[in-house]
């Protein structure tokens, strides 16, 4: 028995899928477990980003929205 990567190998195609950083003992979920389904499961269940304040409810009409502040003409292209 040999320790590839961290995972424990009883043969060469063990080693071969240690080296590619798949468990040899659940070969089918990948390189790092990506495709475990209890993980793609439990990837579904939480989300990666959480948005609190006003980005936690943008389908509310909390705040009216923003009138813009100039009007034609007041705006100077500096450039010519």
């Amino acid at each position: 028995m040999e320790i590839v990567n961290g995972y424990p190998c009883k043969d060469c195609t063990d080693v071969d899928y240690a080296k590619k950083n798949i468990d040899p003992a659940h070969p089918k979920d990948g390189p790092f477990g990506v495709n475990n389904p209890q993980k793609v499961a439990q990837a579904a269940r939480d989300k990666a980003i959480k948005f609190g304040g006003s980005l936690s409810d943008p389908d509310g009409d909390h705040h009216p929205a923003p009138t813009p502040t100039t009007s034609t003409g007041t705006l100077v292209d500096l450039r010519a």
